[in-house]
C-alpha cells in the first residue's frame, strides 16, 4: 500500500512552461499516428458490437427478436465466427488504450480533457448500441423490477417464484438466480421499477434503458475524475484516461452493471462533498448506497477528510486527541446523513429492510476470484483428502469472516491515515473499497473498478500507476465475450481463440510504425493539447 499525500499544482513557473509547450505546433506524423489510434479502437469496438450479435446476452431464445433476421440474425447462426470477432476487438481496444496512455501518461500529457472524452465516447458508441456481453445480469435487473411492480418482495421471492418459469425474463437469466431474492437496495430497484413501468413487456427497451442509466453514471465518472485528480495533484488527462479504462467499456457500458450508476453517484457525492457542502456529498453517496450498500464506507473517509479540515481551521492538531474528537463527532454527523437517506430510501419505496438479509444472496456463488472463498475451499478439500469430512461450509463461513474483519480493519487504519494527513482521502476511498472487495466473499472483475477509477485520480506513484495499468488490461482480457450459454459447447471458446490470434495478425501488421510514441517528459502538468482536436 503506497500513502499518497496531497500534492500542489505547478505554480506560475510550471504553467508558463506547459504554455510553452502548447505553442509548439503538432507534427503531421503526430497526428496521423493518433487518428490511427483512435480508429484502431474504434474498430475493436465494432468488431464487439457485430460479434455481440452471436455471442451476446440476447434474451433467450423463443424471444430473440434477432431470430429470423436476414442480416442482423446471421451472427447468432455462426457462434464461434461472433466469439472470435468478439475477442479480436477486445485485443483492439486494449491495445488502442494503451496507446492513447502514452498520451495521457503523468509528465507526458499530450491530450485534452475534452479530446479524451470524445475518443472514450467514440469507443463507446458501437458497444451501447450492441446486446450486452460478459454478463446476463441487465435481464436480473428487469426481473426483479417486474417482481417488484406485481407487489412482490423481492427480498422474500425470487423471479421464478413471483413470475414463473416461463416468463421471458426469468428464462433469460442462469439458473442459479432464478429463485434467490434480490441482492440489491431499494434505490437500484426503485430505478428498476421505473423502468419496467415504461419498457413494459418490451425487453429490448427494457435493457436500453438500463444502459442508459448506466451511461449517465459512466458521465458522472467523467465529470468528477478530472476534478478530484486535481485535489490530488493528479494531471486531470492522466486521471480521466486510467480511470475510464477497457474494463469500464466492457463491463459497464457493455455489460450494463449497476456499479456505473452507483459508482457515479458517489464520485460525484465526493466532489461535491469537498467542494462546497459536506452534507449534499453524504445525501449523494447515501443515495449511492440505496442501490449497493459497500458505498457506504465512502462516507468514513469523507467524515475524515470533513474532519481535518475542521481542526486545521481552528487551528487543532488532527494528530492528537483533538482529531480523534473530531473525527467521532464529524464522523457520527456525516454517516448519520447518508443512511437517513438508505433510510429514508427504503421505507419511502415501499421495500422496507429486507435488503439487509438478502445481502448474503451473492455468497452462493463461489468465486474463484476471491482470496478468502479460495482459502475456504482449499480448506475444505484438504479436511476431505485427510478424511475428515466435507467441512467445506464451515471453512468458507470461518475464512470469509476472518477476511471482513481483516477489511475493517485497514479501513480502520486507512480512516486515520487520512485524518493525520498522510494520505489523500480519494485514495482512501480507493483502498478501502480494494480491501472489502478483495477481503470479500464474491469478487467479479468489475468490482476492482472499484478501486481503480479513485485510485486513478489520487495516486501520482509511478510504480503504484504502471501496476493499475497492468492490472486493469489483464483482467479485461480475463473474460469471456459470452453472454450465451456454452456449458455444452465449451469447444467454440477455444475455437475461437485460436482464431481470434491468428486474425489479430493483420491488425497488428497494420499497427507496425502508426501507432504514437511516447512524448519527452513535460515541465508542467498540460491541460491542453498540441495541435487540432481530433
Amino acid at each position: 500500500m503506497t500513502a499518497t499525500a496531497p500534492q500542489a499544482l505547478p505554480g506560475a513557473d510550471g504553467a508558463s512552461a506547459a504554455r510553452a509547450a502548447r505553442e509548439a505546433p503538432a507534427t503531421p506524423d503526430e497526428r496521423r499516428r493518433l487518428r490511427f489510434c483512435r480508429r484502431f479502437g474504434f474498430t475493436g469496438a465494432l468488431l464487439m458490437a457485430v460479434g455481440a450479435l452471436g455471442c451476446g446476452a440476447t434474451p433467450a431464445s423463443a424471444y430473440n427478436p434477432l431470430l429470423g433476421m436476414r442480416v442482423l440474425g446471421l451472427p447468432g447462426r455462426l457462434p464461434t465466427v461472433s466469439l472470435a470477432m468478439a475477442y479480436v476487438g477486445m485485443g483492439m481496444l486494449v491495445l488502442a488504450w494503451l496507446w492513447l496512455g502514452r498520451l495521457a501518461w503523468p509528465g507526458r500529457v499530450r491530450l485534452t480533457v475534452r479530446q479524451l472524452s470524445r475518443i472514450l465516447v467514440m469507443w463507446c458508441a458501437p458497444l451501447a448500441v450492441a446486446p450486452p456481453l460478459f454478463s446476463t445480469d441487465v435481464y436480473g435487473y428487469l426481473s426483479q423490477a417486474e417482481v417488484v411492480s406485481r407487489g412482490f418482495d423481492p427480498y422474500v421471492f425470487g423471479a421464478a417464484q413471483a413470475l414463473g418459469l416461463d416468463d421471458p425474463l426469468v428464462a433469460s437469466i442462469p439458473t442459479i438466480w432464478r429463485t434467490t431474492p434480490s441482492p440489491y437496495g431499494p434505490g437500484f430497484l426503485t430505478f428498476g421499477r421505473l423502468v419496467t413501468s415504461i419498457a413494459g413487456e418490451n425487453i429490448v427497451l427494457g435493457v436500453y434503458l438500463h444502459r442508459i442509466l448506466a451511461l449517465v453514471g459512466l458521465g458522472l465518472v467523467i465529470w468528477a475524475a478530472p476534478h478530484l485528480a486535481r485535489r490530488a495533484g493528479v494531471e486531470p488527462i492522466a486521471a480521466l484516461w486510467l480511470a475510464v479504462s477497457p474494463l469500464v467499456l466492457f463491463h459497464l457500458v457493455s455489460g450494463i452493471h449497476n456499479d456505473a450508476i452507483m459508482m457515479g453517484v458517489v464520485l460525484f457525492g465526493l466532489e461535491i462533498g469537498f467542494r462546497s457542502s459536506w452534507f449534499v456529498g453524504a445525501l449523494l453517496i447515501g443515495l449511492g448506497a440505496s442501490g449497493k450498500i459497500p458505498a457506504v464506507l465512502a462516507l468514513a473517509f469523507l467524515a475524515a477528510h470533513v474532519a481535518r479540515e475542521r481542526c486545521l481551521a481552528a487551528g487543532k492538531d488532527p494528530r492528537g486527541r483533538d482529531g480523534l474528537i473530531a473525527l467521532i463527532r464529524w464522523g457520527a454527523a456525516v454517516s448519520a446523513t447518508g443512511l437517513a437517506v438508505v433510510a429514508a430510501v427504503s421505507v419511502g419505496s415501499g421495500l422496507g429492510f429486507g435488503w439487509i438479509t438478502a445481502l448474503s444472496v451473492p455468497n452462493l456463488l463461489r468465486s474463484w476470484l476471491s482470496v478468502t472463498t479460495d482459502l475456504g475451499v482449499l480448506g475444505g478439500q484438504i479436511g476431505i483428502g485427510l478424511g475428515l469430512g466435507d467441512h467445506t461450509d464451515a471453512v468458507l463461513s470461518l475464512t470469509r469472516s476472518a477476511g471482513l474483519g481483516v477489511a475493517a480493519l485497514v479501513c480502520v487504519l486507512l480512516v486515520l491515515m487520512v485524518l493525520r494527513g498522510r494520505l489523500h482521502p480519494v485514495a482512501g476511498v480507493a483502498y478501502g473499497f480494494g480491501t472489502v472487495f478483495l477481503a470479500g466473499p464474491v469478487l467479479h472483475p468489475w468490482y476492482l473498478l472499484w478501486l481503480m477509477v479513485p485510485l486513478a485520480c489520487s495516486v501520482t506513484a509511478p510504480r503504484v500507476r504502471g501496476c493499475a495499468v497492468a492490472v486493469t488490461a489483464a483482467v479485461a482480457l480475463l473474460v469471456p465475450p459470452t453472454g450465451n450459454d456454452f456449458t455444452f459447447r465449451a469447444y467454440q471458446l477455444p475455437m475461437a481463440i485460436t482464431a481470434a490470434l491468428l486474425v489479430a495478425i493483420v491488425p497488428l501488421l497494420a499497427a507496425r510504425g502508426n501507432t504514437p510514441r511516447i512524448p519527452p517528459r513535460s515541465a508542467a502538468p498540460r491541460d491542453e493539447a498540441v495541435g487540432p482536436r481530433p
